[in-house]
């Protein structure tokens, strides 16, 4: 059996943050990853035509050059921007464009509505002086004390409720009531749809915006070269510090005695001991997979049949021979397109039930714009991305016919486009998972990100922390609060609930209040796991 002082299951950036937060403080650390790559969805490659560079999965990181927890690891990447952050084109051709720049994207609010400039400063504004504690909030172990006492500082008790308000609105109520014109609303919609939360979704406007006034402030950079810069930066700070990645290794059981976690057994049938076990994969993988229900409370098993995955998601990648021929001029990295505010949630309707939208509403992403590297002089690494419900499977016609609806969205903006692709690669919902089994039938967010999984309900009710009821094993995917998106939140967050347990005074008092309170959150009739 080889040792270690901690296993890491999967190198995607969450699993690969927790390694290095360990092994900064001098515990040896070994990663099993069950592909042959590093990065999860943190990755690139040249998948289009030669010379066009695509980012594979995630892109754009507004919440990457925000987080402290990135920031703190201190990984060198070399942001870059697009002239505008983003743009939502409406199905008219009018234009909703968010600029660093506060003047430029005032601007293009105004043009929907008189005042909706200030009124788009005036929400700005409001941000700035909350941002730091919200991020913080946001991002940090719940319950967020520390944090959330400086929040609450700084709003004070009527703040802080209407705070509280605003975090429950659909983003198309928090639209009519901070605007007046359609563009600045659809601003936050597209945003919110970066989730699975449509117009009419609780909590929506929070996500929407949040990641529009993080592109407001910080714009939403990509790293030059791609976002395989991010995954190497973090493989090569760990591997400094003596970290260890066994690729094509996949994990296959939670060893576990006396209800603590002992260590992993690979499908190699290898057993791997540490002192502790933490596994950035989604939440049912973990539990019901690799560590089964002997181990865990009836009343969570239970509660585990109701977790929600977020949607399916197709993915293309053109390599083009030329910039995009925009009917409206668009210099954005990000570009929103194919709907208004109805259209959206028309198209979330037919999400909501399990229909494909036959209007796709796309992100799409010019790479090249926002960084040279990307392609060629005088051409665009472009992708874009729609969702579709999630199913157990998608038929190969189908994922096709909806790819032609896609293009056909950017034919109709972008007259010629298809003339101009000279490479083109597919992600089906079935070719995401397969490149990264963590994103489950092509799920990008380890979890729906609708408020009833959120907080202390993710990824089912409980503490809202890595801790699970299996000492010394610690949840570190996007599947654990705060979820998706690339800042690495969760795995910090397992990291420090490792080194906090670990501690030699008061470790065992930090385990004894974490399982009385997982005895009060599964207290049922039946029997709490078996502790033999």
């Amino acid at each position: 059996m080889d040792t270690a002082d901690a296993i890491v299951i999967g190198a995607g950036h969450n699993g690969l943050v927790a390694a290095n937060m360990l092994a900064d403080q001098g515990w040896e650390v070994r990663v099993l990853e069950a592909t042959p790559q590093p990065g999860g969805a943190v990755r690139s490659g040249f998948v289009t035509a030669s010379g066009y560079l695509s980012d594979l999965f995630s892109s754009f990181y507004p919440l990457g050059i925000a987080s402290p927890v990135l920031r703190s690891l201190d990984l060198g990447i070399d942001w870059r921007h697009a002239p505008e952050v983003f743009t939502h084109l409406l199905p008219d051709g009018r234009t909703a464009t968010v600029s660093r720049d506060l003047a430029t994207t005032m601007a293009s609010m105004e043009q929907f509505a008189p005042g909706d400039g200030e009124r788009w400063r005036s929400a700005y504004e409001e941000w700035s002086r909350i941002s730091d504690y919200l991020i913080d909030v946001v991002l940090t172990p719940f319950p967020p004390v520390r944090a959330g006492l400086g929040l609450l500082g700084r709003l004070r008790t009527a703040g802080a409720l209407r705070l509280a308000r605003r975090l429950l609105l659909p983003v198309r109520q928090l639209g009519a009531e901070l605007f007046r014109g359609e563009g600045a609303t659809l601003a936050l919609a597209g945003c919110a749809l970066h989730t699975d939360l449509g117009p009419e979704d609780a909590a929506g406007g929070i996500y929407g915006w949040l990641l529009a006034m993080l592109g407001q402030e910080m714009g939403w950079p990509v790293p030059a070269g791609g976002a395989q810069q991010i995954t190497d930066a973090l493989v090569a700070r760990l591997e400094k510090r003596g970290g260890q990645i066994l690729y094509d290794t996949p994990a296959e059981r939670i060893l576990i005695a006396r209800g603590r976690a002992m260590g992993v057994r690979d499908r190699l049938g290898r057993d791997h001991k540490a002192r502790v076990v933490l596994a950035d994969v989604p939440a049912p993988a973990l539990f019901l997979d690799m560590v089964g229900e002997r181990w865990l409370p009836p009343r969570m098993v239970d509660d585990l049949t109701h977790f929600r995955w977020d949607g399916a998601t197709v993915k293309i990648d053109w390599a083009i021979d030329g910039k995009i021929p925009w009917s409206t001029p668009i210099n954005s990295g990000t570009v929103h397109l194919g709907a208004d505010l109805d259209d959206l949630t028309r198209y979330s309707g037919h999400l909501a039930t399990n229909e494909i939208p036959p209007k796709p509403f796309l992100l799409l992403g010019q790479m090249t714009t926002a960084d040279p590297q990307h392609s060629p002089p005088g051409t665009e690494s472009a992708w874009a991305y729609t969702h579709l419900p999630h199913r157990p499977h998608w038929a190969a016609d189908e994922i096709a016919a909806h790819v032609e609806r896609m293009e056909a969205v950017v034919e109709r903006h972008a007259p010629g486009f298809t003339g101009l692709v000279k490479g083109r690669h597919v992600f089906s919902p079935a070719g995401l998972e397969e490149a990264d089994p963590s994103l489950a039938g092509g799920a990008l967010g380890g979890g729906t990100a609708a408020a009833f999984q959120q907080l202390f309900l993710r990824p089912i009710p409980g503490l809202g922390r890595p801790d699970t009821p299996v000492d010394r094993l610690y949840l570190a995917s996007a599947s654990a609060h705060p979820g998706g998106g690339v800042h690495g939140a969760p795995g910090a967050n397992a990291a420090r609930a490792a080194l906090a347990r670990d501690r030699l005074l008061s470790g065992n008092l930090y385990r004894t209040v974490i399982s009385a309170a997982h005895r009060a959150v599964y207290a049922s009739t039946d029997r709490y796991p078996d502790q033999r």
